[in-house]
């Protein structure tokens, strides 16, 4: 599976794009203008993303990697 076909399952899945994902991520504060701040750590923005949208661990790293 490409990439973009992550992408767009994810956005199938939960009608959110990568760009709406880094701006809830900024709300979260998890990230400071789409960075992911030094203090943060990829599990908690991966599990964040498993726990309220119900993405598999592969699509939240593709989430996490845009």
């Amino acid at each position: 599976m490409s990439f973009q076909a992550y992408l767009d399952n994810i956005q199938t899945k939960t009608g959110k794009s990568p760009t709406d994902f880094k701006n809830l991520a900024d709300k979260k504060g998890f990230t400071t203008k789409g960075k992911i701040k030094s203090e943060i750590k990829a599990t908690q923005i991966t599990n964040w993303l498993k726990e309220e949208y119900g993405l598999g661990h592969g699509h939240a790293m593709a989430i996490l990697l845009c």
